[in-house]
């Protein structure tokens, strides 16, 4: 791309937009010197590339890169035989530790089955050199300092240096806090040339001895390394020596290590700047809400919702910009501030944009072509340095770009033809149209001229546009009509205004019918196209909706069968245990009947039921236990005292008799009795009644029941209790009647005993006894 363009259309702004996402000197560097390609497959790479990055940052995966240091100066370094120092050593140690960050990163992301386009691919390719990285990052820390793990040798010399530092202070601190100390400066230890001093006042030199090193600015204080010290000072200055020695050689060492490896490294730094300018690409797609835009061999550029991306977002206006497929040129008419330029400039600029690889503000399908040039000529470009007018200025663009131009370029020209007589500039224009038409470039055109209007219905390939206006605020909305020339506002702009109606009147009466004409033609075809586009709008939004709602009710069934399939062979499997496990269980039951009956066992009632209730509990309901109906009707039905119920687990009818705790139930089945959980309870119709033929039945003389239960002077508690405990034996013992004695007292037990019989279903009947018996102190039961 020219020069030129690239300054017009402010194309180093979008670029100082991304550099404060970067990291690292190489994607810096990289940024610096990125232009547009007109090549299909470099450009397709550099997209691919970015939506790698947006898909990795919209999933918070970002690749991972430290700040990093250009490392091209170290490299050319070795690549001359020097020995690197420590600094430059740690800038390169942090390329190796980023190269194999990034890796693992991308080995990562297959583990996880995130797909990409090109970089998990560009990853593979990092040369980690893991034994060099490891080397170096034993030797040098992150600021360049060889850590005593460098070399044996640097570790011994470095623990004597210590070791002498220690002894040296120890001796020396003796002279801070002993009768010396009043001959001192100040109570510290400091150093001069390399060597421990103390500072000693000038009169007090010669009782310390030693060697003067330095002196103040007053000479009032001398820095005296005392006798005492300075065989340890020099033993320390020897080892000192030493270590310079050793850390010359291990970085020589490293540096040899690190010589045969010059392209790799070179290599690995770019590539990580690379990802890193792919970060930073994403990241101000991001912020500009930009999309991947689809590419186009033909160069037919299709935006939609197009934003200029250095406006504000929160002030600029969307616009379809629609060239190459049914008309090659746009001219658009009406007058200024009306927004002509920017959607010029939002066109060239966008496809500078996608062809540099970077998406561009515009809505999910858009399209960009590939062109090879863009020209334009906007603005006023006097120079009053070589005398040229603003129309000289404007030829001698258009004689460059009509010289330059091919069937693959984009020509931008604002205010075509102005700055002469209008009627000269007209035809100029339109002469200059048909010659660009000629090379099949694509154009885009701004205009006052209404001559041009007509020149936009008449030439193949070519269609007129205006910026919308709206009257009512006597403001521009900045969108683009599409198919519509611009038309005059002037006249009703002075009428809102306030000019005088005679002096509009008068100026209408001037203008010609034919344009009065038109400009009404114009009027009613905006506000037609507007409905329309308002109309395709809405219809766009909905099929949108549908699609994505299509689009997920399809994954949602997909999801459902296969999720039903599972469930489905799930359910089969749990079926056949279940029946393996129903048949083992009632076969230990029924091997448990003919044991019993085999030994002759009298078996009894109570252990049939407990039996029956075993098979009974073998039978399952699922669908009963997730049937929503039926769980709520069984929610309306709560227990009550004297409820018949189904004992589910038995498969026996009872009733309740009392609540025990908060989910268990006291139940009368036949003559036994039984606490059972309330979950296992079912509640049934009564039954009706019927009659059974009485069995008469003997009492044993072993029974030693007897047919009366005196209650009196017992508590209400207890004396319950008793009663139920009494009416069962009875039962039991096969007694027609018994006789409750609860005197008359207060009434309270005499009621008692009244409401239980009344619950009991196997008491026929009850009335108090005989008055020569007791009258109402004892009542009479006989059972069923």
């Amino acid at each position: 791309m020219n020069d030129k363009i690239l300054q017009t259309l402010e194309y180093q702004r979008i670029k100082d937009q991304i550099a404060p996402f970067l990291v690292t000197e190489a994607g810096r560097t990289e940024l610096q010197q990125l232009l547009p390609s007109s090549d299909q497959v470099t450009v397709q790479r550099w997209l691919d590339e970015t939506d790698d990055g947006a898909h990795l940052y919209r999933l918070n995966r970002t690749i991972p890169l430290p700040k990093l240091k250009d490392i091209n100066p170290a490299v050319q370094r070795l690549a001359v035989g020097a020995s690197l120092n420590g600094k430059e050593l740690a800038r390169i140690n942090a390329v190796l530790l980023a190269s194999l960050r990034v890796q693992r990163f991308f080995a990562d992301l297959a583990a996880d089955h995130i797909e990409l386009n090109l970089l998990d691919q560009e990853a593979a390719t990092f040369a980690v050199l893991p034994e060099i990285s490891e080397r170096l990052r034993r030797s040098v820390d992150e600021n360049g300092f060889l850590k005593d793990d460098a070399s044996a040798t640097l570790r011994s010399i470095r623990r004597r240096i210590l070791q002498l530092q220690g002894t040296i202070k120890g001796r020396m601190e003796s002279y801070m806090h002993g009768k010396k100390a009043k001959d001192l400066s100040e109570t510290v230890i400091t150093i001069r040339d390399d060597r421990y001093v103390i500072p000693v006042k000038a009169e007090a030199k010669q009782k310390f001895g030693g060697i003067v090193h330095d002196q103040s600015a007053t000479g009032q204080t001398l820095y005296i390394e005392p006798a005492s010290v300075v065989g340890l000072n020099n033993d320390l200055r020897s080892e000192q020596i030493n270590e310079r020695e050793e850390i010359k050689r291990i970085l020589r060492e490293l540096s040899d290590l690190l010589r045969p490896e010059q392209a790799a490294l070179r290599q690995n730094a770019e590539k990580l700047g690379h990802f890193d300018f792919i970060n930073a690409k994403a990241r101000s797609a991001d912020q500009l809400k930009a999309t991947k835009p689809a590419l186009s061999a033909t160069n037919q550029v299709e935006l939609k919702q197009a934003r200029h991306p250095l406006i504000d977002p929160a002030k600029v206006v969307g616009n379809d910009l629609i060239l190459g497929l049914d008309y090659r040129q746009i001219i658009i008419t009406g007058p200024n501030t009306g927004g002509k330029t920017i959607t010029m400039k939002t066109l060239g600029l966008l496809q500078l944009m996608a062809q540099s690889g970077l998406f561009v503000p515009a809505s999910e399908g858009s399209q960009v072509g590939l062109f090879d040039e863009i020209f334009a000529d906007i603005g006023d470009e006097q120079s009053i340095e070589q005398n040229l007018s603003t129309f000289s200025s404007h030829m001698d663009n258009i004689i460059q770009i009509l010289q330059q131009t091919t069937k693959k370029s984009l020509v931008l020209i604002d205010e075509l033809g102005a700055g002469t007589d209008p009627h000269e500039g007209a035809a100029l224009a339109i002469s200059i149209l048909d010659a660009i038409g000629t090379k099949q470039s694509e154009v885009l055109a701004t205009t006052h001229y209404p001559e041009l209007k007509v020149y936009g219905y008449n030439r193949p390939e070519t269609i007129n546009a205006s910026m919308e206006f709206d009257e009512a605020t006597l403001k521009p909305t900045y969108r683009l009509l599409m198919g519509i020339p611009g038309q005059s506002n002037a006249l009703s702009i002075a009428a809102r205004l306030g000019l005088p109606a005679d002096v509009v009147a008068e100026a209408r009466s001037l203008t010609s019918q034919d344009s009065q004409e038109i400009n009404r033609m114009i009027n009613q075809l905006t506000k037609q196209t507007k409905a329309a586009d308002e109309r395709a709008r809405n219809l766009e939004q909905q099929l949108a909706e549908a699609t994505d709602l299509h689009a997920e009710l399809q994954t949602k069934f997909t999801q459902f069968a296969e999720q039903r399939d599972q469930l489905m062979n799930t359910a089969k499997r749990d079926a056949n245990q279940i029946v393996s496990c129903t048949k083992r269980e009632a076969n230990a039951v029924i091997a448990d009947l003919h044991r019993k009956q085999k030994q002759g066992t009298d078996i009894k009632e109570h252990e049939l039921i407990a039996d029956q209730g075993k098979l009974n509990a073998l039978e399952q309901h699922p669908e009963l236990q997730h049937n929503r109906v039926l769980r709520r009707q069984k929610a309306r039905k709560a227990f009550r005292v004297g409820d018949d119920v189904l004992v589910k687990t038995y498969g026996q009818r009872g009733v309740l008799l009392k609540k025990v705790g908060n989910h268990d139930w006291e139940v009368e089945l036949g003559i036994l009795k039984m606490k059972v959980a309330e979950s296992d309870l079912e509640k049934v119709k009564p039954e009706a009644p019927q009659r059974k033929a009485k069995a008469s039945v003997r009492r044993t003389k072993s029974s030693g029941l007897s047919t009366t239960l005196d209650l009196r002077g017992v508590r209400y508690e207890e004396a319950m209790q008793r009663l139920d405990r009494y009416i069962d034996a009875a039962l039991l013992a096969g007694y027609p009647s018994v006789t409750i004695i609860h005197g008359k007292g207060t009434g309270a037990l005499r009621t008692g005993v009244t409401n239980y019989l009344k619950r009991n279903r196997q008491v026929d009947s009850f009335g108090f006894s005989p008055a020569n018996a007791g009258g109402d102190g004892s009542t009479v039961v006989k059972f069923k």
